[in-house]
């Protein structure tokens, strides 16, 4: 093995291994099934932060469930994006100056193939560098012929019967890219504006009423004017008309319950053609609907003629403008609002009346709901079954058009007369209709929303709709692992499709993950400047290339100098290469159940040292067993305490990390073997284990320990492998012929069982007790600052008799690792002098410090760590005292302050009674 480990020169090798060797692919059919669904990431994308915490845990379920010996599918693909690769091919052909329509739809379509074929295969790269153990002959597109044709069917099937309709409803409209998008697709941020009052004069000439809005161009559209049925001030006035200015229309007062008497004025000025809430207060009271604006969101010709044409934004300008001239402007005031914007053109979203195609949710939704009340679907944690309810409950129709070019055509087709047919291809329409050539068809223009190809997806990459062998092995899938952010548009979904056309849930639990965020709490984004690429944590990457870095126009330079910024305080030359298996072992520890991850960039250096103990203590093994029989032999004698010890704590901590891998719960399961590959193995046994092999033991005694290095070596690769999966590989290879292995790689070796390895109680409390005093005098060392290699005077008081026989049983083990000069059994009620202290149960250690340690040194240098303790907590206690800092910094600095506190307080406590100590000699 090489003297230390760097990731770069293993990862990528050992991965071309895995993949060529076909270690991915579905193993033993007669195995009990096990499969994940990849959640298909956009084709036009790059892996981030939560793409990389996500596949760390799918990856490490997969690994362990190949273990532990089940036929394993993950199946992987990616989703054809399509307002997004849209976009992607449009920015390059405006680069040329054209525009998709200039090339017409059929050659627009075929430059976005050749670009996904050039340039779309950046992601799928990048999950390989995660270690993804994907079976990659199997990889799916939503845009892929098998797909394809499982949309266009299940889109037939739905419309035949009457569970998709057209029809001219509200929808979020991008007026730039001239499409109707999901919520999804929209990012709602506060910003500031203005709330503008306006007064309605009553027909009558009895007065006005006066109503409040933050989109001035939209009364042009009012039908009617709300206020609450229970408002005495507008009661009187229920039923009677106002004149809507610059219109020459009048439009009533009307009652609803929407109206909220408190806000503003109290009256609401309603327009159904460009509010959702609006619309809703419309269809009760049956008001017209008046579309004021183009797709490019112009004032069109339901508009007066002075506006015609003009910019929504514009229009505001001299609406505002001309109700001010005409007296009717009663103020304007400042307001915060949340503004829509179009996530991928940056562009304020526009409620918007228009044709599009619809699936009716509610009788699909009913047995969704159902299938996670009986329990045929859990949500891990549980909590989040409950914003499921709330959504699905409530559910409104599925708007499934878009007004773009790539993705699934919808498959309905009009004739002359604006009749709609819908069918597989236009030789079904015509054959099912008995249309004629004659009979001109023309296909809708308008493509499926991507979430409808990816409502398919758990049986759509399985071969459906034909009955294929791996749709009847792996349907239902096992767990599908997921944010908390596509429970609607994605998760929802695919249990209605899955149990309308299967007759089966698509998956049997739902893991719910929170989200990424930085160190401070922040979630990470662009604007913020927080966020971090992972395959720089992975391969490093300096200050310099970090402000350079355009990563597909993603990260504008002045982000790139904030991360930077952040970053120097930590690793002034830039971010280190980390490698894979740190960063994956920090998202695994990192993975508290349904919470949202704060991520350090302190935590990953930690667990690459982590990397680096692991890599060390192999080094170690294979040093002291290279050339050595490891075998037990004939003449084998029994294990050493040490050796029986190892083995009882691998068993333990083999059987908890299983569960945990069950509970999901990876924090606690990177948490368990953290502590055992650290403290136990390398911390303790290791140490145990120096005494015998450098010593004259008997030469089977060797041979035990010998095997015991290698064997439970062996077991902890197995386990950490599917959380640490290049390092454990790499290390494993060079283990193997120590252990008499001959499988290829690591990732085909069983998983860990508890019968692996003998159960030894006894040995685990008879070690304890060895622990306990080596670990007595080493603190007394490090708190009197006496060096390592002195040998100390060891007084003992309140001891019992197996406490003394254990000392001779073990006394080599002692004397190597504790370094004691001499041991002295004190009797009942015999005096000792001043000594320093430590506890073995209730037995007492006690080393007298006269003639140890330098009494006037000591006294100076604790006097110093006093002083500065006490300068720091001045400093702090301050700061907590200052009520304006408790007031407006974050509950958590306030609270980290407070522990810092706390623990400087018990600091200065142990040093003084140390002074104290010392002082008295």
């Amino acid at each position: 093995m090489d003297k230390s480990f760097d990731p770069r020169t293993i990862e990528q090798d050992l991965y071309r291994q895995w993949e060529e060797s076909g270690c991915f692919a579905v193993r033993d059919a007669n195995a009990p099934p096990y499969c994940i669904l990849l959640p298909p990431p956009n084709v036009t994308g790059t892996l981030h932060m939560g793409h990389a915490f996500q596949h760390t845990l799918m990856d490490a379920l997969i690994r362990h469930r190949r273990m532990r010996g089940d036929a394993v599918l993950w199946q992987g693909g990616t989703d054809h994006a399509g307002i997004a690769t849209q976009m992607v091919v449009e920015r390059r052909l405006a680069a040329d100056g054209k525009s998709r329509h200039d090339l017409g739809r059929e050659e627009f379509l075929k430059a976005v193939w050749d670009w996904k074929e050039q340039s779309g295969g950046t992601i799928s790269a990048q999950m390989r560098r995660l270690g993804n153990s994907i079976d990659w002959s199997r990889e799916r597109f939503t845009m892929d012929a098998g797909l394809s044709n499982a949309v266009t069917d299940v889109f037939v099937r739905l419309y035949d019967e009457g569970l998709i309709y057209r029809g001219k409803r509200l929808v979020n409209w991008d007026p730039v890219l001239h499409t109707a998008v999901s919520d999804l697709e929209v990012l709602s941020e506060e910003e500031q504006g203005s709330l503008w009052h306006f007064r309605y004069p009553l027909t009558d000439g009895t007065g006005h009423l006066v109503v409040a809005t933050t989109r001035p161009e939209t009364m042009l559209g009012d039908t009617a004017v709300a206020v609450h049925p229970d408002d005495e001030r507008y009661r009187h006035l229920i039923g009677q008309q106002v004149e809507l200015p610059l219109t020459g229309r009048t439009i009533p007062v009307i009652a609803d319950d929407y109206v909220d008497p408190e806000f503003g004025t109290g009256c609401v000025k309603i327009t159904p053609a460009h509010d959702f809430n609006d619309h809703a207060v419309g269809m009760r009271h049956n008001l017209p609907l008046i579309n004021l604006f183009t797709i490019d969101a112009r004032l069109n010709e339901n508009a007066p003629e002075a506006y015609r044409g003009l910019d929504r934004f514009e229009a505001r300008k001299r609406v505002v403008a001309d109700l001010e001239a005409l007296g009717l402007l009663e103020k304007v005031a400042d307001h915060r609002l949340m503004v829509p914007r179009g996530d991928r053109s940056g562009a304020v979203i526009e409620p918007f009346l228009t044709d599009q195609w619809y699936v009716k949710a509610g009788p699909l939704a009913e047995p969704a709901i159902r299938a996670v009340e009986d329990g045929r679907i859990r949500f891990v944690p549980e909590n989040w079954s409950k914003t499921y309810f709330e959504w699905m409950r409530n559910i409104e129709d599925w708007c499934i058009s878009r007004q773009i070019w790539w993705g699934h055509r919808i498959p309905a087709w009009y004739d002359a007369e604006g009749k709609v047919y819908v069918g597989r291809s236009e030789a079904e329409v015509r054959e099912r209709h008995g249309l004629g050539p004659a009979v001109a068809l023309a296909q809708d223009e308008d493509v499926l929303d991507t979430w409808f190809s990816s409502a398919l997806w758990p049986f759509s990459t399985l071969g459906w709709p034909e009955q294929t062998h791996e749709l009847g092995r792996f349907y239902p899938t096992s767990v599908l692992v997921t944010g908390f952010d596509i429970i609607f548009f994605w998760v929802a979904r695919m249990i209605m499709m899955g149990l309308k056309f299967m007759d089966d849930v698509p998956f049997r639990e739902i893991y719910i993950t929170g989200l990424i965020r930085d160190a401070e709490g922040q979630k990470m984004s662009k604007s913020k400047g927080n966020v971090l690429d992972p395959i720089d944590l992975i391969d490093g990457i300096t200050l310099d290339a970090l402000v350079e870095k355009r990563t597909a126009g993603l990260m504008q330079p002045q982000m790139a100098k904030k991360i930077a910024k952040a970053t120097r305080g930590q690793f002034p030359e830039g971010i280190p290469a980390f490698g894979t298996d740190a960063l994956r072992f920090t998202l695994s520890a990192l993975a508290t159940t349904g919470r949202d991850i704060k991520f350090d960039l302190g935590r990953i250096e930690g667990y690459r040292n982590f990397c680096n103990k692991l890599w060390n203590a192999a080094r170690f093994v294979l040093m002291n067993v290279d050339g050595h029989d490891t075998g037990l032999g004939p003449d084998a004698r029994m294990p050493t305490l040490a050796d029986r010890w190892i083995q009882d704590r691998l068993r333990a901590t083999a059987t908890a990390v299983t569960a945990h891998y069950d509970a999901y719960r990876f924090d606690l399961a990177a948490q368990t073997l953290y502590d055992f590959t650290w403290h136990d193995y390398c911390d303790w046994y290791l140490e145990l284990t120096k005494p015998v092999l450098n010593g004259d033991a008997d030469a089977s005694v060797k041979r035990a320990t010998r095997h015991t290095l290698v064997q439970v070596l062996e077991a902890l690769l197995r386990l950490l492998h599917p959380m640490m999966p290049f390092i454990t590989e790499a290390i494993w290879n060079d283990v193997k012929p120590a252990v008499g292995v001959d499988a290829r790689f690591l990732v085909e070796r069983p998983w860990v069982e508890t019968e692996d390895f003998p159960a030894d109680a006894a040995a685990g409390t008879e070690l304890e007790w060895v622990k306990g005093f080596i670990t007595g005098l080493r603190r007394i060392r490090a708190e009197m600052d006496i060096a390592p290699g002195k040998l100390l005077p060891v007084l003992v008081q309140n001891w019992t008799e197996p406490d003394q026989e254990r000392f001779l049983r073990h006394r080599t083990l002692l004397d190597f690792l504790a370094k004691p000069e001499s041991v002295t059994w004190l009797n009942p009620g015999e005096e000792a002098p001043e000594s320093a202290l430590s506890l073995v149960g209730e037995m007492r250690l006690l080393i007298p410090l006269a003639g140890l340690i330098d009494k006037d040194a000591e006294i100076a240098r604790l006097t110093k760590e006093i002083g500065k303790l006490d300068r720091n907590l001045e400093q702090s206690e301050s700061r907590l005292a200052n009520e304006s800092f408790v007031a407006r910094a974050p509950a958590e600095v306030v609270a980290k302050e407070r522990a810092r506190v706390a623990e400087l307080r018990a600091a200065r406590s142990d040093l003084g009674a140390q002074l104290e100590r010392i002082r008295r000699l």
